[in-house]
C-alpha cells in the first residue's frame, strides 16, 4: 500500500477552514444587506442591526487570516512554462486526458488565478468597506468617494463568490482533493496524476 503524502500541516489546514469559514458569514451577512431579497439571511445573525454590526468585523477577520495564509503560499503561485502549457491544453485536463501535459508544480494555473483574484480582491473589499463603515469611518470621507467604494465592494465581492464557486466544485469534481484540507494528505497516485512536479519534489522519486 502506499503510503500518503502530505500536502498541508494542521496550522495550515486550520488557516484554510478559519478564511473559508469566515468568508460564508461575510458572504452570507453582505447580500443579507445588499438587497432585499435577500434580508431573510439577517436571522442567521440575529437581526439587520446585528448583521449590519458584525459583517464589517467579519470582514476583518477575513483580510488577516488571509493574508497570513497568503504569504505562507505566495512562493507556490508564481507562474511557470508549464503553468502556460497547461492552460492551453485545459480541454484535455477537463476530459482527463492526462497524456503529455506538462508536470505541475503544487498548485496548477486555475488555482493560482484563483490565488492572485484573492490576493487583489480581499484588500479591495477590506479598504472599500471601510470608506462606507458606518458610523466609524464613513463621515470622513465625501459622497463621491462613498459611491464608488460601494460599487467597488460589490464587485469585488461578486467576483469572489464567483471563484469561491468554482474552487469548492473543482475540489469536489477532482476526487481526492477534499482530504488534502481534512486529513492534510493526499494518496501517492493524485499527487502523481495532478501535480506531479511537486510529487517529484516532496518523495524525491
Amino acid at each position: 500500500m502506499s503510503k500518503p503524502v502530505q500536502r498541508y500541516t494542521a496550522r495550515e489546514r486550520s488557516n484554510h477552514w478559519i478564511v473559508a469559514i469566515a468568508f460564508v458569514l461575510a458572504g452570507l451577512s453582505g447580500l443579507a444587506l445588499f438587497h432585499p431579497a435577500f434580508f431573510f439571511l439577517t436571522n442567521l445573525f440575529g437581526g439587520g442591526p446585528w448583521t449590519r454590526i458584525l459583517h464589517p468585523f467579519i470582514g476583518v477577520v477575513l483580510f488577516l487570516f488571509f493574508m497570513a495564509m497568503a504569504a505562507r503560499f505566495w512562493r507556490f503561485n508564481h507562474f511557470t512554462a508549464a503553468d502556460r502549457q497547461w492552460m492551453a491544453r485545459i480541454g484535455d485536463v477537463i476530459r482527463n486526458r492526462d497524456r503529455g501535459l506538462p508536470e505541475i508544480g503544487k498548485y496548477n494555473a486555475g488555482q493560482k488565478y484563483l490565488f492572485w483574484t484573492m490576493v487583489v480582491s480581499i484588500p479591495l473589499l477590506l479598504l472599500s468597506g471601510i470608506v462606507v463603515w458606518q458610523p466609524w469611518f464613513a463621515p470622513y470621507f465625501p459622497i463621491w468617494l462613498l459611491r464608488i467604494a460601494v460599487v467597488v465592494h460589490a464587485l469585488a465581492a461578486w467576483i469572489m463568490i464567483l471563484g469561491i464557486i468554482v474552487h469548492v466544485y473543482a475540489a469536489i469534481w477532482v476526487k481526492g482533493s477534499v482530504r488534502a484540507m481534512t486529513r492534510g494528505t493526499v494518496s501517492e497516485a493524485w499527487a502523481k496524476h495532478h501535480h506531479r512536479a511537486w510529487y517529484r519534489q516532496m518523495t524525491g522519486k
